[in-house]
């Protein structure tokens, strides 16, 4: 058998102690896959004293982990530091820039600084390139990044979305579950380590923002685009939210969408990335996946629908998508981590969402007085948006202190309309004493 693969360890936290796991458990499984056994020489963490449950005792430290790169012993680095900048993208750059490989499950990194290291990685060796891998980045255990880049690589794709984000879809599909409403199951989320303490990177959407940036990319042929994507989060959705979209026939999920649109007449073609909640038919194959799973559909011209589904996260699943990058590399199966050269990717314009024609929920908190459902239709009135259904729901917890009028909820999904149409809509009706707080606005995803 060849001789092994040596790989550099850097980050010893869950996936980094699952990596090393999971090698012990599967190494000779892996080694006859691989056509070579994958071994870990070094590691490299903040800590040297901590527990983490596994034995390091046969591996060399490293104090800094940036010198992970110039050591003779490794072959490829594993980065599982995190973070867009910093430590891990100094050890990325010169990992790639001596001509090693690197696998990373870093998503923030990939989205910011993926071009670069993707540049970097095709010059090295004289040209010859260095591997650069990042399954982890994306969905977990899924191989979502694999299955676009090689199982649908004869297809043209019509649209990449899905459920990016396992701590939004527990808090989501356990708000539908129990009817709580999002700062309680929050909380329940952080007790039980789906959540981190400090959540805004999940509930804000960044993460997701993140990871479809990525897939965008490998599936239409694009550079990454991260400062493109549209991003909403799901702090404002209210058990309320979810009871009227269950009524209408729909679950609430937040979606990552991207598509590559027509030219325009300037004759370039449009990417729009988008993150938002969205209403999802109950009959769609999304609405199904509930708890921290995450999915991702992609549309082919020829292969039809494609549905990857599973785990999004946790050190089993993450070490998995790490190590099969790993047994990649080990092949020899290397190319371009983005599909096609990076002097190949089409710069694509941003797409015009006020361009786009969907149905659309929108809910409004009110004050419960006369004529203010007669404002709201209104406004909808002149910008020409039609209205396909309306609830309106009173809240008898909220106002109704020193004679104002209590709060009640009115919600609505139109018809079919242009993007820009809802927009001009909402502006008509910007700063009326009528709306207790700014609309929320979500799509049905059809």
């Amino acid at each position: 058998m060849a001789a092994p693969l040596r790989i550099a360890l850097a980050g010893l936290g869950t996936v980094g102690a699952g990596v090393i796991r999971l090698l012990e458990a599967n190494g000779a499984l892996i080694a006859r896959r691989a056509g070579r056994p994958i071994a870990i020489t070094v590691v490299s963490a903040r800590d040297r004293a901590k527990d983490r449950g596994v034995d390091l005792s046969g591996f060399a430290w490293e104090d800094d982990l940036t010198l992970l790169a110039e050591r003779a012993d490794v072959d490829v680095v594993v980065e599982l530091v995190g973070g867009a900048d910093g430590p891990a993208l100094s050890l990325a750059r010169r990992t790639l820039a001596a001509g090693k490989g690197l696998v990373t499950a870093n998503k923030a990194m990939v989205a910011h600084h993926g071009m670069e290291l993707a540049a970097t990685a095709e010059a090295a060796r004289d040209g010859r390139g260095a591997p650069f891998r990042f399954e982890a980045a994306v969905a977990g255990g899924i191989p979502v990044i694999k299955g676009l880049r090689e199982g649908a690589a004869a297809n043209s794709l019509a649209r990449i979305y899905g459920i990016l984000n396992g701590t939004c879809n527990y808090i989501l599909s356990t708000m539908e579950d129990t009817g709580r409403d999002f700062a309680e199951v929050l909380k329940e989320a952080q007790a039980l380590g789906y959540a981190e303490a400090d959540p805004a990177f999940d509930i804000e959407g960044i993460d997701a923002a993140h990871k479809l940036a990525i897939l965008a990319a490998i599936g239409f042929g694009a550079g990454v685009d991260f400062t493109s994507v549209d991003i909403a989060g799901i702090t404002r959705i209210r058990a309320a939210d979810i009871a009227q979209a269950a009524a209408l026939g729909y679950v609430i999920r937040l979606i990552g969408l991207a598509d590559c649109q027509g030219r325009g007449a300037d004759g370039a073609a449009r990417l729009f990335q988008r993150v938002q909640p969205c209403l999802v038919p109950r009959d769609h194959p999304l609405a199904a996946v509930d708890g921290p799973t995450n999915a991702v559909v992609a549309e082919g011209d020829f292969s039809g629908r494609l549905l990857f589904q599973g785990p999004g996260a946790g050190d089993g699943p993450t070490a998995s998508a790490v190590v099969a990058d790993l047994i990649d590399i080990a092949r020899g199966d290397t190319g371009p981590p983005f599909s096609v050269p990076v002097a190949e990717l089409e710069p694509l314009a941003r797409a015009d969402p006020g361009d786009r024609r969907n149905r659309t929920y929108l809910r409004f908190a009110v004050a419960d007085r006369p004529g203010v459902l007669a404002e709201i239709t209104a406004a909808m009135r002149d910008a020409g948006v039609s209205i396909e259904s309306l609830i309106q729901q009173g809240r008898p917890d909220a106002g109704g202190e020193d004679g104002a009028p209590a709060e009640v909820l009115v919600a609505m999904v139109t018809h079919e309309a242009p993007e820009r149409a809802v927009a001009h809509a909402l502006d008509l009706l910007r700063g009326s004493p009528s709306l207790a707080e700014p609309p929320l606005v979500m799509r049905l995803l059809e």
